[in-house]
């Protein structure tokens, strides 16, 4: 069966467990989704744990949100076989987090 990115939509690509709420905030056993490894890598470089956990834990808040909602409509243009680069947001990297 072909894997389909549950954030981006696109089809033939390697997904990962992703966990709603971050297991360091105690998802462990809670939901998760199942993303392709840039979508994956893209809400980690762009959101804290915490706010993961505070303010986006559900799909339909992670897809709401301005500043992934820029990136996938990036993505969804993007061929499920391309190398995608991944860059921290410019908040995270302020932080230095």
């Amino acid at each position: 069966m072909e894997e389909v990115c549950e954030l981006c939509g696109r089809s033939g690509v390697v997904t990962t467990e992703h966990h709603l709420i971050p297991r360091e905030e105690g998802g462990k056993n809670g939901p998760v989704a199942m993303l392709c490894i840039p979508c994956h890598k893209q809400i980690h470089a762009l959101y804290t744990n915490r706010e993961l956990a505070v303010k986006l834990y559900t799909m339909e808040r992670l897809r709401n949100d301005e500043k992934i909602n820029r990136y996938l409509g990036w993505i969804r243009k993007q061929p499920s076989t391309s190398s995608v680069k991944i860059k921290k947001s410019r908040e995270r990297r302020v932080k230095g987090k």
